[in-house]
C-alpha cells in the first residue's frame, strides 16, 4: 500500500511544484539582480558569461612554485560591487590567456582565520571586496588595490612585470547593458 499511495503522489507533488513554478509562486524563485548584495549563484557564470574562472586552475602556492606572473582577485559571490566588476577579471582572462596566472578566490572561507605564510592568499586579503593583488615571477606584490581597480593599472602591472602587451583591444565599457543578468564590453565613444 504505501507503494502505491508514493506512485500517486509523486506526480501530484511534481504537478503543483510546476503550478507553483509557472506562477512565480515558488520558495526560492530566483530572481538575479547584479546590482543588490543577494546570492544568485556564480558569480562568474551569470554576470560575465564565464564560468571557467572559478575555481581557479592553480593555487597560489603553486602558481608561486612555477615562478608565474599571477593576478589574485577577492570576492563574494552575494556582493553587488563583486557581480559589477565580474566582467573585468572575464576580460582579464580573454587579454593575458595563459601568459598569466588568474585565481579568484572567495573571502568566506579566508574570514577569521590564521595565515600561513606568503602562500597562503589569506596573507593579502584586507578585508575589502573586490581587491586585486598582481605578482611578479619571484612572487613579489607589484600592485595590491581594493575596490573597482582600474583594469588599466592591472594591464600596466603585467605588462611590466611579463614584457608583454595585452592580447587584443584593450578598451573596456561597462555602461552598456545586454540585460539584467549580463555585461557587454563595447569600444568607448
Amino acid at each position: 500500500m504505501p507503494g502505491l499511495l508514493a506512485r500517486l503522489l509523486k506526480p501530484l507533488a511534481a504537478l503543483v511544484l510546476s503550478a507553483l513554478l509557472a506562477l512565480g509562486l515558488a520558495p526560492g524563485a530566483a530572481h538575479a539582480a547584479r546590482d543588490t548584495n543577494s546570492y544568485d549563484g556564480n558569480i562568474y557564470a551569470l554576470y560575465a558569461g564565464n564560468g571557467s574562472l572559478v575555481p581557479p586552475r592553480s593555487t597560489l602556492a603553486d602558481a608561486m612554485a612555477n615562478h608565474r606572473p599571477i593576478v589574485l582577485g577577492y570576492f563574494l559571490d552575494d556582493s553587488a560591487a563583486s557581480k559589477q566588476y565580474a566582467v573585468v577579471f572575464n576580460e582579464l582572462q580573454r587579454l593575458w590567456g595563459r601568459s598569466v596566472e588568474l585565481i579568484l578566490l572567495s573571502t568566506d572561507p579566508l574570514q577569521n582565520r590564521d595565515t600561513h605564510g606568503p602562500t597562503d592568499p589569506a596573507s593579502y586579503w584586507r578585508g575589502v571586496i573586490p581587491q586585486v593583488v598582481v605578482f611578479n615571477s619571484d612572487g613579489k606584490a607589484v600592485l595590491d588595490e581594493t575596490g573597482p581597480v582600474s583594469i588599466d593599472a592591472i594591464n600596466a602591472a603585467l605588462s611590466e612585470i611579463t614584457g608583454l602587451k595585452p592580447q587584443g583591444d584593450v578598451t573596456l565599457s561597462l555602461s552598456r547593458d545586454v540585460n539584467e543578468l549580463n555585461s557587454e564590453i563595447v569600444a568607448s565613444r
